[in-house]
């Protein structure tokens, strides 16, 4: 069976490639030329050798080259999905690997390149673990895909500050035939072969691809174009010209490949099967535990992460008993859920009130920033609501890291298509996350570490960005904040919804629950409403393992915490544990727990 990487993945390669190998973004299949040309340890610095093997790398990945922000001739491109691509983009890490272990000797190197040798192998390590179960990967489904990641690049990526510019992007529309229908034909081919989703996610796709077919010449792709096109204040001519050209190409190319993959669909939906866990994939287990693996950083058994979430939902529960006593709740636990997901005073009427609301909390956040931490983003953030187009089927909230040359600047999306699902209650420890200290402070200073790898600055390790980014809702009370007890609750609640990940993660693909039985948990055991429990449990469904990162890897921030205050005692300051967990770029939780083991002893001598 051929294998084509989704073009969702694709595009987000840059920000995932050292957390989840098997979904790289596709390369074209051409030479290498750090294979072809062995890089000389005594004329090359690692430094140069990373540095090459980064620029072999972008030049296969135009949508890469995009997102750092580089326009070039290769801007109106899109990645080769073919299985072939995805072969030499395997085999040029795998080389460089090779290549680097045989010229370069890790007891030699300085602190610096030692960390950057021993990333790169766990990076490249991680991949070939992953690498034989790429087909398992779902190209099409609820979340993700070309369906609805091309929308999403070319609105939210694709700039147009000149002619050339929007050229290129009629370039894009044109290329959507080729790139659509070449997925469409390999997820047919894996459907054939009995790996895609389970039935109830084609109605998701299906819809999405209904709408976009049914908005004609009105779709978001060419209001997009037009409305970039139309602040480049070009002359009628020019400007009905390049309109006509992107409606053309719309027409020509990109509606009929729609049309295909609608079809396809709605074939598959015929035949998709009812069982929901990975377990029901050849070496299912193993796949399994290779993501679990690769996602946490770590050895933990399914059984291990699975109990580890039982033993924290415990916990959290109790802490939120705190709080109804606090408030003056008489009632069960399950009893206050009910109460705090229904009551009219915990949601907002309006889109504009929910996002004045979350800037004025990151804001507030932002000046006492300077108390704990040394190093902050010079990027700024915007706060945009999910795009209409996709926010029936995205999540809550996800953020977009600013791109290197300053031209985009990091961006905290927030879903409201139903305010009922975006509790008051959650909003502060939702911008924590997303935006101050979170995501934002964390994705930004990666971006600006320019004397590290490129692969350092642009990678991801899901455990480490995922667990700051919870840690950074429980450092918010840290810093004085949450003085509305239920905004405290709130912080809870998503707390323990990453605890109960971790039980319905490993119940679904490990133990063999449905899809029902993992939504009766969490309706039981958190309160959120159902239609936050309903998308979620179809989220980890579809991404095995990935939600299991969060817990696992906010929990091991806090053991580190912990361990390094009580050792230093009076000497322990907030700048320097954060520099110490910050500084490096995202890293595996063994390496995070050297770096700040290593910054502990730095203090203790003076």
């Amino acid at each position: 069976m051929r294998t084509v990487p989704t073009l969702a993945v694709s595009m987000l390669a840059l920000a995932a490639a050292a957390c989840s190998p098997a979904s790289k973004a596709p390369l074209a299949s051409t030479p290498d030329p750090i294979a072809a040309e062995p890089a000389k340890a005594e004329t090359v610095s690692l430094t140069q050798f990373f540095a090459d093997f980064d620029a072999a790398e972008l030049e296969t990945s135009p949508i890469s080259k995009a997102y750092r922000g580089v326009r070039d001739g290769d801007y109106g491109k899109w990645n080769d999905p073919s299985d072939e691509a995805a072969a030499a983009d395997f085999k040029m890490t795998q080389d460089a690997l090779a290549q680097m272990r045989a010229d370069y000797d890790l007891a030699e190197l300085s602190e610096e390149d030692a960390l950057s040798y021993r990333l790169f192998e766990m990076m490249a390590d991680r991949s070939a673990s992953l690498y034989p179960y790429r087909e398992y990967n779902f190209l099409f489904d609820h979340r993700r895909g070309a369906h609805s990641n091309i929308p999403a690049f070319l609105i939210n990526i694709h700039r147009v500050s000149e002619p050339a510019h929007a050229e290129a992007y009629i370039q894009r529309i044109a290329g959507i035939g080729p790139q659509l229908s070449a997925l469409t034909a390999e997820a047919k081919e894996r459907a054939d072969a009995g790996i895609m989703p389970p039935d109830w996610v084609y109605p998701y796709v299906i819809s999405d691809l209904e709408a976009l077919i049914g908005a004609g010449d009105n779709n978001a792709i060419l209001e997009d174009f037009s409305g970039k096109l139309a602040k480049l204040g070009l002359n009628t001519e020019a400007s009905n010209g390049l309109n006509a050209g992107a409606n053309d190409a719309w027409n020509e190319s990109a509606l009929p490949a729609y049309k295909g993959l609608l079809a396809e669909m709605e074939r598959q939906q015929a035949i998709a099967p009812t069982d929901d866990g990975i377990w029901r994939l050849p070496d299912g287990d193993k796949y399994y535990a290779a993501r679990l693996k690769s996602y946490t950083t770590t050895d933990l058994t399914a059984d291990e992460v699975h109990n580890i979430g039982l033993r924290e939902v415990e916990r959290i529960h109790g802490e939120m008993r705190t709080i109804m006593a606090q408030v003056g709740f008489e009632g069960s636990l399950q009893e206050f859920f009910e109460f705090t997901r229904t009551d009219d005073q915990f949601f907002y009427t309006s889109r504009e009130e929910y996002i004045a609301d979350a800037r004025e909390k990151i804001d507030t956040l932002g000046e006492k920033m300077p108390e704990f931490f040394g190093t902050l983003p010079k990027a700024p953030m915007v706060i945009k609501a999910v795009e209409a187009f996709r926010e029936k089927s995205a999540g809550k909230a996800f953020y977009q890291g600013p791109s290197p040359d300053g031209s985009r600047p990091g961006t905290y999306y927030v879903n409201l298509y139903r305010l009922r699902d975006m509790s008051k209650n959650e909003l502060e420890a939702l911008a924590y996350h997303e935006g101050l200290p979170g995501h934002h402070l964390q994705r930004t200073i990666q971006t600006e570490l320019g004397d590290v790898p490129p692969f350092r600055r642009f990678g991801g390790v899901t455990a480490y960005t995922e667990g700051w980014g919870l840690y950074s809702e429980e450092l918010g009370k840290d810093m004085g904040f949450y003085e509305d007890p239920y905004s405290d609750f709130g912080r809870l609640g998503m707390e323990l919804w990453r605890a109960c990940r971790l039980v319905v993660d490993t119940g679904l693909h490990s133990k063999r629950w449905t899809r029902e039985e993992a939504i009766d948990y969490l309706k039981v055991n958190t309160p959120n409403p159902e239609g936050d429990v309903v998308k979620a449990i179809e989220r980890y469904i579809t991404t095995p393992g990935q939600a299991t990162a969060y817990m696992i890897g906010k929990l091991k921030i806090m053991e580190l915490r912990a361990m390094a205050q009580t050792e230093l005692g009076d000497d322990f300051d907030w700048p320097g544990f954060h520099d110490a967990v910050l500084l490096s770029g995202p890293v595996p939780l063994e390496i995070l727990e050297e770096n700040v083991e290593k910054w502990v002893e730095s203090k203790k001598g003076g």
